[in-house]
């Protein structure tokens, strides 16, 4: 690693990308029949995100909008917690439901609108069924790619029943402010970018920030696997094979001749977590 590699890189972007709705189904349809590769490298997250966001009391009913392969689903499931996970690829699904089987449910939608009901109305007076209610809404990796304000409509609607009600985000993103990752995020075209909080969970009038964690820790692949993680990227997915092949030999250039990395080698790859707990206003 060359000298000076942990220092931090200045004047980042503080806000992710500005999505139109068609950009976004656009963009967000590139991983249609990737689910086992990108379920293969792509991070899981921090052991404290599921109890930060949820709580440490188990069996809360949770809708997982934008669940891919289940990543965060199963430290969901493995929590005790009851839950439905929605995505609108069915190929992400199919990983999702072999990987995990405890989900209760695994159904195509989208954080706008997931098809689901919101369980006992509790406008109308009605008694809530605490077995059908949803507790939380939680996002992983997938709020960038939802129209904030509708999906934040549809978690207050899917909640409504809910004495206390949990939006939780989290995103794990490249630490880009370490130099060298910014470099590779940029061949990668990874799209990482340090936002901040109150822009990333932006969900609406209905919801409010309640609190934000942030943790950096780092993923052990291996120099093919920094490859192989390039590959489930939606610019990768979307791009032409002239693109693609001026990606990969980039990378190979930056990897093995500029950084020194040998065919096998195991890369230390540097990640920031940043979490969002949302409660109602």
């Amino acid at each position: 690693m060359p000298d000076g590699s942990m220092a931090r890189v200045p004047n980042l972007p503080q806000s992710g990308p500005n999505l139109g709705a068609a950009q976004r189904s656009q963009i967000g349809s590139a991983w249609a029949g990737s689910g086992a590769d990108y379920d293969a490298v792509r991070p899981h997250y921090p052991g404290w995100c599921v109890s930060w966001l949820l709580g440490s009391e188990p069996g809360r009913r949770v809708v997982e909008v934008g669940a891919g392969t289940g990543l965060f689903t199963r430290d969901l499931v493995a929590a005790g917690h009851r839950v439905v996970a929605v995505d609108p690829s069915e190929s992400m699904l199919e990983v999702l439901r072999e990987q995990v089987p405890g989900v209760e449910q695994a159904l195509v939608g989208t954080g706008e609108s997931t098809g689901l009901d919101a369980g006992a109305d509790a406008d109308a007076g009605a008694d809530v069924d605490a077995g059908s209610t949803t507790d939380a809404v939680v996002a992983a990796q997938a709020w960038h790619w939802v129209d904030p304000v509708a999906a934040g409509t549809e978690a207050a609607r899917l909640t409504s029943g809910s004495a206390n009600p949990v939006l939780g985000l989290v995103w794990n993103q490249l630490d880009v402010q370490v130099p060298w990752v910014h470099r590779l995020a940029r061949i990668m075209h990874a799209g990482d970018v340090h936002r901040d909080a109150e822009v990333a969970a932006q969900a609406g009038p209905l919801w409010r920030i309640d609190e934000v964690r942030e943790d950096h820790w780092t993923q052990e692949l291996s120099v093919e696997q920094v490859f192989d993680l390039t590959r489930t990227r939606a610019y990768w997915l979307r791009s032409n094979q002239k693109t693609r092949e001026r990606v990969e030999s980039n990378l190979r250039w930056y990897l093995h001749e500029h950084l020194g990395h040998q065919p096998g080698a195991r890369i230390e790859l540097p990640y920031r977590t940043l979490a969002m707990r949302n409660v109602r206003v």
